[in-house]
């Protein structure tokens, strides 16, 4: 898909031609949408679709005629049925008189922008749309490491009785989340960076100012990431531990059962040996069948107070 915007009067408008001052927008572009936009703005088209490579790190590279500037963007996803987060490349190619930007999905990063929700967001000021594009990005980045903090807390709240397998892998998934944050967190905080001297076009005092705000925001993200990090750790070894406390529970009250059990079995098996019935106590007494039940029954409930006085039950 392949989008042309310009503002005019603070007002974004969506043009069917390229101008100047404009901001193409490129949303899982096919090959003859690149080589368009290839085409009109002389960029090789191996730099244009670097963007739709999920391996590439984020990184700065100035070209002859152009700039790229490739970060990663956090993103919603389903995993295991279950929404999740990962982080995916957003390409910023900036020319003279434009400025492109290449992803391989719809992101809230970019429509922000498209909503026109930004304040001072001008296509023209091309420095300061980049520094908002990471700015938005950093931004979101905190907002999806609170709902994965939240995802933790109600975890944390089942834990016992109503722990079940699916947090654990729950919990694993929220755990690689934070490493692919951490990692792109940290390659773009190295893309800020050297934005900060970047020389080759003139940036104003009030882009630089918006730049150091992306750079703290980034910061905030990443010490985010860590703190998260390290709770969860702590979150799985809780479920791990509740997890073999009942296990270690279920084993008690299986073992004082088989004892128990063991009472009648041991009392049933002497009685059912082949001897003379002169030498088996209650073998000539009337009722002696329900004499020995009453001695099991009297022997299993004195068996099952003891387990209970030991907190065996």
């Amino acid at each position: 898909m392949l989008n042309i915007y310009r503002t005019d009067e603070r007002v974004l408008n969506k043009l069917t031609d390229f101008r100047d001052g404009v901001w193409v927008q490129m949303v899982d572009p096919t090959s003859n949408e690149l080589s368009r936009v290839a085409e009109q703005y002389e960029i090789e088209l191996d730099d244009l679709a670097t963007a739709m490579d999920d391996e590439e790190s984020s990184r700065i590279s100035l070209e002859d005629g152009y700039t790229l500037i490739l970060v990663d963007i956090p993103s919603p996803e389903v995993r295991h049925e279950k929404k999740m987060y990962t982080t995916i490349p957003l390409g910023i190619i900036l020319k003279q008189n434009a400025i492109i930007t290449v992803c391989r999905e719809n992101t809230p990063v970019v429509d922000y922008f498209i909503l026109n929700k930004m304040k001072d967001f001008s296509t023209k000021k091309k420095m300061r749309f980049i520094y908002q594009i990471l700015l938005r990005s950093a931004t979101m980045y905190q907002a999806y490491l609170r709902g994965i903090d939240k995802k933790r807390i109600e975890i944390e709240e089942r834990a016992g009785e109503n722990t079940k397998d699916g947090d654990i892998i729950e919990l694993h998934e929220l755990e690689s989340t934070l490493v692919y944050f951490a990692t792109s967190l940290r390659s773009n905080s190295i893309v800020l960076e050297r934005l900060r001297r970047y020389k080759r076009i003139e940036q104003y005092p009030e882009d630089m100012e918006l730049l150091e705000d992306a750079m703290v925001e980034f910061q905030q993200a990443i010490e985010m990431t860590t703190i998260y990090r390290d709770i969860i750790d702590g979150t799985r070894e809780l479920l791990a531990s509740v997890m073999d406390n009942r296990l270690n529970t279920v084993m008690k009250y299986l073992t004082s059962i088989t004892l128990v059990t063991t009472i009648p079995t041991i009392i049933s098996g002497i009685y059912g040996m082949n001897l003379d019935e002169r030498w088996v106590p209650f073998a000539k007494v009337p009722f002696g069948f329900e004499i020995v039940c009453g001695i099991i029954v009297i022997i299993c409930v004195i068996t099952l107070w003891i387990l209970h006085k030991k907190k065996m039950l």
